[in-house]
């Protein structure tokens, strides 16, 4: 027995019933189309640790080729490094500091290992082909201070995976799974289930290995199957699959990682969405990070999307713009494909696309709907592409579960408001007339919340144009003057209106007469007569009764002179008080008006 064999068998022994720690390897992402994929890395490791004593692990950085032909069009590159312990998680990749987005630790047999992850493909695709060097990667501190030189498993690498696009490939299914699983002496099974896959012909596919810790010099009961059969190529022999070996480059002394790629088309199940890849192992330790597959594959992928809906106040139709794709896919999008439309569940409408949808094609269109009545207020829309309107399709898709959008729809209730009186104010001559109606902004509203404007006509009022500014002051040249008021939330708005008035007021006297000649208050004046009340009669009378002028709308204003009485001559009277009669020869002042003005020279 080797000196390995004879550490790893005590440590397992004294360790047999410690638990086994992992991040389960599942799917990370799919891609659909003209898509292939290439591994590049490079070991940590001097030489295989199963033939030294001593830790060798003194490099802290190695190197590796890419060398894509120029059709290849990068699409993704993700990068994986592993090792020995509990982690470093920050390193530099060609003089860029790369931190792990993703950690996968694993603990098992009684030691601690890692796989950290980082999407570099901004990176990848600024460089293109060339050399790429990992640096600032070290283990060495987990190393002294345990036992995993003297257990045969110090170790640290790295890889790059990297998807690419080529239009002379044919039609794929790629699929990238990821985490970090073991197989040992003490757990010499583990089984890997490989879900979302989609197979309608098995030529040309094969499955990619990132696997960290292999030996060559150990192959014992080691084998890795793929649904029940045994892989194996020229580098992995079936007894060997983990054995240090690159097969993109040819290398056999990736020490203590395998970056490995094997033909599967013969052992797939067409139509079966799922997958089982097993290990076992009667002695190496090795460690999966990430498998990649590759299927033939050329089914469309039909999604949809809700892009606008327009609600009507008090109305429970809505107008939905939507769109159906078929991104992702490797075929298109056959016409006719239905869509059923659901709210809160119940089937409300049905349509179809109507044209055939090229890979990563497009169709939009508008559809009207009817909410039923027995429908609340406030649901959720479902339109759900590829269903018949109970659940089923007729199109067979790349992905059978992303087929539905969903929204919440709240349906509009109209604004309520507070009826508004007609407002009234004085005429001013010819029914025009000055009217303040700010304060009708907050009575009209029901919600302080809302929003009201003032309008001089409707059509106004309906296309929120042209609002009175001056609501304040608004002159109305002639009344009655409707105005009107719209009422607005977030959404609906009302139109309301109240109107302007005039009506005749008591016209007001100016009751001093310094009748002088200098034009102020040369005559007796009444505001609101002259314009208003063209029919009015006016009688002057001295303080002992007797009548000194009459006059009405055709004639002159009375200056202080007499033109009436017996006692008086014509001319001007005296200083002092007088009276006046004002008959407004008015139906809504059959009482004549009474005062007194005093005059002075």
């Amino acid at each position: 027995m080797n000196i390995k064999l004879r550490f790893k068998n005590l440590v397992f022994f004294l360790l047999f019933s410690c638990v086994t720690l992992a991040q389960d390897v599942s799917l990370y992402e799919q891609f659909n189309g003209r898509f292939d994929f290439i591994f590049i890395g490079n070991t940590m490791n001097n030489s295989e640790n199963n033939l030294n004593t001593l830790c060798n692990i003194t490099a802290t950085s190695s190197s590796a080729n890419l060398n894509l032909s120029s059709n290849d069009e990068i699409q993704k590159a993700f990068l994986y490094w592993a090792g020995s312990g509990t982690g470093d998680f920050e390193v530099n990749l060609n003089g860029n500091v790369i931190n792990s987005q993703r950690n996968f630790p694993l603990f098992q047999n009684g030691f601690d290992y890692f796989c950290a992850f980082a999407d570099v493909t901004d990176l990848i695709l600024a460089t293109g082909n060339g050399n790429y060097t990992l640096s600032d990667f070290d283990v060495t501190p987990f190393l002294d201070a345990t036992h995993y030189c003297s257990n045969r498993t110090n170790f640290a690498g790295w890889a790059i995976v990297i998807v690419y696009k080529n239009n002379n490939l044919p039609l794929n299914q790629l699929n990238v799974y990821d985490g970090l699983q073991g197989v040992s002496q003490t757990q010499q099974n583990l089984t890997l289930n490989l879900n979302s896959l989609n197979v309608i012909d098995n030529i040309g596919a094969k499955i990619g290995f990132v696997a960290w810790e292999g030996d060559k010099n150990l192959a014992i009961n080691e084998t890795l199957r793929f649904n029940g059969n045994i892989l194996s190529n020229a580098l992995n022999p079936s007894n060997n699959a983990f054995n240090g070996t690159n097969s993109f480059t040819g290398s056999t002394t990736l020490y203590n990682m395998d970056l490995d790629v094997y033909d599967i088309q013969n052992y797939l199940q067409i139509g079966v969405p799922t997958a089982e890849i097993k290990l076992t192992s009667g002695q190496d330790f090795v460690m999966i990070s990430t498998v990649v597959t590759k299927l033939n594959s050329q089914l469309p992928d039909a999604t949809i999307v809700i892009d606008n809906f327009n609600l009507g106040c008090d109305s429970r139709g809505i107008l939905v713009d939507y769109t159906v794709y078929n991104v992702n896919s490797t075929n298109p999008l056959p016409a006719g494909t239905p869509i059923s439309i659901y709210a809160d569940g119940q089937l409300i409408e049905t349509t179809e696309t109507t044209a055939i949808l090229p890979m990563e094609g497009s169709f939009s269109s508008s559809i009207l709907l009817t909410i039923p009545d027995a429908i609340p207020a406030n649901f959720t829309l479902d339109f759900v592409v590829d269903d018949s309107g109970d659940g089923t399709g007729i199109v067979t898709e790349i992905n059978e579960n992303n087929n539905s959008f969903s929204i919440n729809i709240s349906l509009l209730s109209s604004v309520e408001f507070n009826l508004l009186d007609n407002l009234i104010s004085c005429n001013l001559g010819q029914k025009k007339g000055t009217f303040d109606f700010s304060s009708y902004e907050e009575f009209v509203k029901e919600n302080q919340d809302h929003v009201v404007h003032f309008f001089e006509t409707h059509s106004d009022a309906n296309t929120n144009l042209n609002p009175i500014l001056n609501s304040n002051n608004y002159t109305a040249n002639s009344t009655p003057k409707e105005i009107f008021v719209r009422i607005e939330n977030e959404n609906c708005f009302r139109i309301t209106s109240f109107l302007l008035e005039t009506k005749n007021c008591p016209p007001t006297p100016f009751n001093v007469i310094t009748a002088n000649g200098d034009g102020l208050n040369d005559f007796l004046h009444f505001e609101g007569l002259r314009d208003i009340f063209t029919n009015f009669k006016l009688y002057i009378y001295s303080r002992w009764g007797r009548l000194v002028w009459e006059g009405n709308n055709n004639s002159k204003n009375w200056y202080g002179q007499s033109s009436k009485g017996i006692e008086l001559n014509i001319g001007d009277v005296p200083d002092g008080t007088y009276f006046y009669i004002l008959d407004l020869n008015d139906a809504d002042y059959p009482t004549p008006l009474t005062g007194f003005v005093y005059l002075t020279r």
